[in-house]
């Protein structure tokens, strides 16, 4: 999908949500689950290093992202971001229940457990997360998408360009 299209997409999702910044990770979670119908648990992990830094896991009732425990905020804030850029995506789970008791031997699988497998950032979908994390992060205010240059800031200010630009 097109970086346009994911934008639309983004902007809409935040609207339906009724996402207004600063609204928080857990919060946007949270709105989310009640949108689609399902809970979306947070759980902090301290997930082995090498190796993935969020897991998005689906349950028959509910959705699981476990992310690295051992990180900054911000980076557990963007790691939560992708998790759920997979799930505005669509993205489905392809694991097996031995790679997700290596990922994560405390969780219990079952055939019901579903965890997209992923090994590197070049996959399209990987891609695609990683860019709706982004702009839901710019959306929420958790990352600044305002430019930094003196020229720039004019222009941001003259255009009105501030958190909130979906609206």
């Amino acid at each position: 999908m097109g970086e346009r299209r994911l934008r639309w997409r983004c902007r809409r999702l935040l609207r339906d949500l009724d996402v207004q910044p600063p609204t928080g990770v857990t919060e946007l979670c949270r709105r989310l689950g009640e949108h689609r119908g399902r809970e979306l648990r947070l759980m902090p992990y301290p997930l082995a290093v090498p190796g993935p830094f969020g897991v998005w896991f689906e349950t028959d009732d509910f959705d699981v992202i476990a992310f690295q425990s051992e990180t900054s905020r911000a980076h557990q804030d963007h790691i939560v971001l992708h998790e759920v850029g997979h799930i505005v995506a669509g993205h489905g789970g392809d694991s097996t229940p031995a790679e997700d008791e290596e990922v994560l031997p405390d969780i219990p699988t079952s055939g019901a457990l579903r965890r997209l497998r992923r090994t590197c950032y070049d996959a399209t979908n990987e891609r695609e997360a990683e860019l709706i994390a982004s702009i839901l992060g710019e959306g929420m205010g958790l990352i600044s998408g305002s430019a930094t240059t003196a020229r720039a800031s004019l222009v941001d200010s003259s255009l009105d360009i501030r958190p909130g630009w979906w609206r």
